[in-house]
């Protein structure tokens, strides 16, 4: 790793720079449009930052997805990639979040205008917006809510579509990693006919489809088990993620006082492995001798651990469909109409690890007398209360959800020009819809009941061992069907105008102003499967129609000061409406306005150097179901905790287990609020060298925060209140169960410096371009979930977020074009952090002790060679990850099952070689 990124960085220095990341001033460079403004600016003209990817740099990445191109980008952290999927029901979502500030603080626009999010909140699936449509992707880093309203704290990014292009072009791309599994391969036909400005209309169409095979944890050494041995300072230890619910099952007795004993003779719970027991202490195969195995007053344990890992994908299969059309028509010169629909479809299937489910075991049955009895004495006999088997359905076969997103958008608009003034406006309806399913090793409640209580399988003999007829009713009761359905639907309309209004003697001065009106709903339904009890120990989604309306007012002035200096001011009131249940028949939580404000100046010092600066409040609207949603379960904690109550009748058997959580609104939520600025200088002294930075900062305050599993379950005591007990339908009693609620308290300070460097001129073989662009975190800090003025932070290091924030991260091109040939090298590199403290187990001592390793700084190479045969034709070959560099190692333990790395910060595709073909027609 560390030769890869010297070697990586000395080529940086020489030939680095171009792609995604030296658009920004490339483009700048070719006086591109921009975003941020309803008054039209060109970029290298304005006052605020803003990144701008064309149709040739997003070619040159190698991108197979818009998320793709779009989270390479330096200033972009903390979004969520697709591959959590597996161990979640995202359904494969990808998002923007820039600064680290969040997904849903990032506004995401397609031509200028909003689309439906996923959930009833406002984060947007990158993986909906058509690749083959877009023209260009503008990236505003400063916050915007004074123009576009709620959620554009962090900034904007705008997605430009295709317009008034003639002919057609056919692209198809193949991608197959050298290592094994992954492959995909995509294609692409685009065909305009007309042209506006002769003929008077225009219309563009554009279809893609995708196919992502599964990449198995098996084929990746680094993510191939849950028993993790690894050195650190010179001594060896072992990291244990392996679950209890194990192949073949652990028994888990609990014991009870009886009439005329007194509470402290109360017997300790007993966990123990049969298989192990009548196996001279070995565990199957397949599974570990628990490092979670104790004795205490209060339980003692002896389980095997199954690696649950060894069974996962680590990549989720899928295929996309998309398909865009754009439509112009030009009714005078005066007055233009124009429309935009989009659909796409995602059908991803996530595989994990085989159910496990817990198993009553009665006293009666011939399955207590085998394999409990045996182990227990006639005491331990006499008092049993309860028997479980923690079993791991492995027979039955991985948990595979397939979700099927459909996402649709459609826009009528007009632009019309009156005198100086341009006025724009359209309405657009919006919907991003999701079918979850069960599609295997998911039971039904009967079938698997009657083999439980009929004994036709055994949960405590090894996978592989049932009879020809227990595999006959274990095909028979496996669930098909889906569990959930989802839309959010947005409706709205909108006005926007602009003109110069009068002149001064430095030039003249310009208004934008406009309104905009958005309803939005959210719906969930349960399936009739899942409300009936079809699914065995599943919990029901809960049922779910929400909505409300948002309006805003915009204004915005720019005024040349003086020659040279430019200031421009926007304001905005925004009005979000109170909440309709329909699902419950009430109105939920307070109506808000807000008003926000910015103030931005530019500056040109000569004709070589730009100063530039703003300054501005933002706000957020909660999500609705922040704000509405009842006490709902919400699948188990992230971690294993102790008992918080120990020698309750409430603790589980274990000494260390997942709870149950649960989660529900607060109808006392208001709008979080922000305040940032920025402060930048470009230095352009020619069209073949530019350079600037730009610092930032964003403050936000009443930030919807709450204590985290991990405060209350270390002072239980203290947040007693967000403890209660809860009951799922496989569990012989109920258990406590942890609540996450939400509160407007937190805080969060973030800061850092964007900047660029590109260069170009001519060698001996051919034209150069060479640059270096990277983001340098200052400040990412934030209040402890339930405080406001208790800070901590994530930048450089696992936080108490279960993220990290990377200090600096940086992205250098090279591009040398020699007549038809071009060539391309990327490097893209981040700085190591401070891992998470784990509980590892020290194979000197044989104790269980805590570490916390320090994961290194991550590069990798990437080389793209591109011939143009004509001006129809053109070939790519490309191998990312030229030097094969692995993912780095990693204790964390959220974001998905995968483990030994982190899947949100490095990619397990490793070396990979694509080949892309393009034919204009």
């Amino acid at each position: 790793m560390s030769r890869t990124y010297k070697f990586s960085v000395i080529g940086a220095a020489v030939i680095a720079a171009m792609g995604t990341m030296s658009a920004q001033a490339q483009n700048q460079l070719e006086r591109i449009e921009i975003t941020g403004s309803s008054i039209k600016r060109i970029a290298s003209e304005g006052a605020l930052p803003v990144q701008i990817i064309g149709a040739e740099q997003i070619r040159a990445s190698g991108a197979t997805s818009v998320a793709e191109v779009i989270q390479k980008l330096p200033s972009m952290q903390g979004f969520q990639v697709a591959d959590i999927a597996i161990g979640t029901n995202s359904g494969g979502i990808a998002t923007a979040s820039i600064h680290d500030i969040g997904g849903s603080y990032t506004l995401v626009l397609l031509n200028g205008r909003r689309i439906a999010p996923t959930g009833s909140g406002s984060t947007i699936n990158l993986n909906a917006i058509p690749m083959s449509a877009i023209e260009r992707v503008e990236v505003l880093t400063d916050g915007a809510s004074a123009l576009y309203g709620s959620d554009a704290i962090a900034g904007v990014v705008n997605f430009v579509l295709k317009r008034n292009s003639q002919g057609g072009n056919v692209t198809v791309q193949a991608n197959a990693p050298l290592e094994g599994g992954g492959a995909s391969a995509n294609a692409s036909v685009t065909y305009g006919v007309g042209d506006i400005d002769k003929q008077g209309f225009n219309l563009v169409a554009t279809y893609r489809h995708d196919e992502q095979k599964q990449m198995k944890s098996g084929d990746r050494d680094f993510a191939k088990s849950a028993w993790v041995p690894f050195e650190w300072n010179g001594k060896n230890y072992i990291y244990d993620r392996t679950s209890t619910s194990a192949d073949p099952a652990n028994a888990q007795v609990t014991f009870k006082t009886l009439a005329g004993e007194p509470a402290s003779s109360k017997l300790a719970n007993y966990s123990f492995n049969p298989y192990y027991k009548a196996n001279g202490n070995k565990c199957a195969p397949n599974n570990y001798y628990s490092l979670n195995n104790s004795a205490s007053a209060t339980s003692v344990t002896e389980m095997c651990a199954f690696d649950f890992v060894s069974t996962i994908d680590i990549v989720p299969e899928f295929k996309r469909d998309s398909l865009f059309l754009a439509g112009n028509l030009k009714v005078s010169d005066k007055v233009n109409l124009f429309t935009d629909a989009a659909y796409s479809r995602i059908d991803l299937i996530a595989r994990i690890a085989p159910n496990p489910v817990p198993v009553a075991i009665p006293v009666s049955s011939s399955l207590f007398t085998k394999y409990v009895a045996p182990y227990l004495t006639a005491n331990q006999i006499a008092h049993v209360n309860t028997v479980s088997a923690a079993y791991r359905a492995t027979d039955f076969g991985t948990r595979d959800s397939q979700t099927v997103t459909d996402s649709k958008h459609l826009v009528l608009g007009a632009d019309v020009d009156l005198g100086n003034w341009t006025v724009n406006g359209a309405v657009t309806w919006s919907q991003n819809a999701i079918d979850e399913k069960y599609v295997g090793g998911y039971f039904k409640t009967k079938e698997f009941t009657d083999i439980i209580k009929n004994v036709s399988i055994d949960p405590f003999v090894p996978s592989g061992n049932q009879t020809a007829a227990a595999q006959s009713l274990i095909a028979n009761s496996i669930f098909n069907g889906t569990i959930r359905t989802a839309t959010t639907t947005m409706k709205a309309a909108d006005v926007r105008a602009s003109g110069e209004i009068f002149k001064l003697p430095a030039g003249a001065v310009s208004m934008g102003l406009g309104g905009d009106f958005r309803n939005y709903q959210y719906k969930q339904t349960p399936s009739a499967a899942a409300v009936n009890g079809e699914i065995y120990n599943f919990n029901a989604p809960t049922p779910y129609d929400v909505k409300r309306d948002n309006m805003g007012l915009f204004t915005e002035l720019l005024v040349p000061v003086v020659k040279d200096l430019e200031l421009t001011g926007a304001l905005r009131y925004d009005s979000i409406g109170k909440i309709t249940d329909a699902v419950n028949n009430s109105t939920v939580g307070d109506k808000a306005s807000k008003v926000t404000y910015k103030v931005s100046a530019r500056y040109q010092v000569s004709n070589a150097v730009l100063l530039r600066g703003s300054y501005g409040t933002g706000f957020k609207a909660p999500a609705m179901l922040d704000i509405s949603a009842p006490l709902v379960a919400n699948g188990v904690t992230a971690a294993n905790y102790a008992c918080p109550f120990p020698g309750t009748d409430a603790c589980k058997p274990a000494d260390k287990t997942q709870y149950s959580q649960l989660a529900g609104g607060n109808a006392n939520l208001k709008p979080e609020r922000s305040k940032q600025g920025t402060v930048g200088i470009r230095f352009e002294p020619s069209n073949d060298f530019g350079i600037g930075a730009d610092y930032w900062r964003v403050d936000i305050s009443d930030a919807v925060s709450g204590v985290s599993a991990n405060q209350a379950f270390a002072d239980p005591q203290k947040y007693k209140e967000l403890f209660t007990t809860f009951r799922t339908p496989a569990e012989p009693q109920a258990y406590y169960a942890f609540k996450s609620l939400s509160i407007n308290i937190g805080k969060a300070k973030t800061s850092g410096i964007d900047w660029d460097v590109v260069t170009r001129f001519n060698t001996g073989a051919g034209r150069l371009t060479v640059g270096l662009t990277g983001t340098y975190m200052i400040e990412s800090s934030y209040t402890r979930p339930g405080t406001d003025n208790d800070f901590t932070d994530s930048l450089g290091k696992y936080g108490e977020n279960a993220a990290v924030t990377f200090r600096n991260i940086v992205r250098a091109t090279a591009k040398l074009e020699t007549g038809a040939f071009t060539n391309t090298l990327t490097l893209k590199a981040r700085s190591g952090y401070q891992d998470i403290t784990a509980t590892v187990r020290d194979v000197a001592t044989n104790k269980n002790t805590t570490v916390s390793v320090v994961v290194p700084r991550y590069a990798t190479v990437d080389w793209q060679g591109s011939y143009k045969y004509n001006k129809d034709l053109e070939l790519r070959l490309g191998v990312n990850n030229l030097f094969n560099s692995k993912p780095p190692f990693t204790l964390r333990d959220s974001s998905g099952h995968q483990v030994g790395y982190d899947p949100r910060y490095a990619d397990p595709m490793m070396r990979m070689v694509y080949v892309t073909g393009s034919y204009n027609f």
